[in-house]
Formats: structure tokens, sequence, C-alpha cells
């Protein structure tokens, strides 16, 4: 774990907000089949947005709200977070293969 000496919480590993969803949907025993259902979306969607794969919408941040609890901007937050840090990795990448 980077540390930067302000006592920011600033990891060297990359967790999509799907990480947290998928925590909640163990802690409730539900598939993620049960969640495409609730969200009205298809199993594929959700198993993107776990993975990662998609960007979590201010809508679907609305509606984990609504159905797993967190705030809508606590789930834009998470998506904003793994964004950067994917896109800081992915230039940190570049750079070490020049």
């Amino acid at each position: 774990m980077a540390h930067t000496g302000n006592n920011a919480f600033e990891p060297d590993w990359l967790s999509p907000p799907g990480d947290t969803v998928s925590d909640l949907l163990e802690e409730r025993n539900w598939t993620q089949a049960e969640l495409a259902s609730r969200l009205e979306t298809s199993e594929l969607f959700v198993s993107q947005l776990v993975l990662g794969e998609v960007s979590l919408t201010e809508k679907i941040a609305a509606q984990l709200n609504r159905i797993l609890g967190g705030s809508a901007k606590f789930w834009l937050n998470r998506e904003e977070e793994y964004r950067v840090s994917l896109a800081a990795n992915r230039i940190a990448g570049s750079h070490s293969s020049e």
C-alpha cells in the first residue's frame, strides 16, 4: 500500500464499485440474477458492473441506493475513484514501457 504521509488511504490496488456490490449480494445471499431482476436490467450488465467493465451511471447509483443501501453519492464516488485509479495505472504502465 502506498503511503503519502498525509494519512490518506491510497491503495496500490484497484477495486471497482462492483466489489462492493458483490459483497452486499453475498451478505444477502442474492445472486447476480436477483439483482438484475431488481434493477430491471440484464444479468450480463450486472456481471459487467461487478467486474468493473461498465461504468456506474447516476441512474444505476440511485437504484443501488434503493436496493442495496449506501447513498447514490457513495456509489458515484466509488465509480469515480475506480476510474481515476484505472487511468492512473494505465498512464503509469505506459511510462514504464518507454
